[in-house]
């Protein structure tokens, strides 16, 4: 797994790695924060789900990922900074689980507050910001 040199992680959060076969091979799919920056579909874990049904929840509610074969177990696992509303930071491990995408939706929960945008691996390691995301994509790749 990968890790970050930040503190041990104070909270854990779930995120989906979105994929599908484009017409020049494999593409990820990226979404803006509320900030702006180019992240994955993330979340909380929640109660009644498994880490792996919460983060598919997090793709069709941040990205209309409505249908796709997910694993079960996180790809990578990566420590980053969660920055809150009221300023707080915070470490946070993410763990991530991938999904091959098979149904795309353009009406969804949160359609009208982000951008969502598939893209080949490199373009989206030249987008994101945070440079564990980067070395997760970097690995997915492989």
């Amino acid at each position: 797994m990968m890790n970050s040199s930040l503190d041990a992680p104070a909270t854990t959060q779930v995120a989906a790695l979105c994929h599908r076969n484009g017409t020049r091979g494999v593409e990820v799919l990226l979404i803006t924060s509320s900030s702006g920056r180019w992240i994955l579909p993330k979340g909380w874990p929640e109660a009644g789900l498994s880490d792996a049904e919460a983060a598919q929840q997090e793709a069709w509610e941040e990205a209309g990922i409505k249908d796709g074969v997910m694993r079960k177990e996180p790809f990578a696992r990566f420590i980053t900074e969660k920055r809150f509303d009221n300023g707080a930071v915070v470490p946070c491990a993410i763990d991530v689980f991938t999904i091959a995408a098979t149904h795309v939706s353009d009406v969804y929960p949160e359609a009208h507050k982000r951008e969502r945008r598939w893209m080949s691996i490199p373009k989206a390691v030249k987008l994101v910001d945070d440079p564990a995301l980067r070395n997760v994509l970097k690995a997915f790749a492989a």
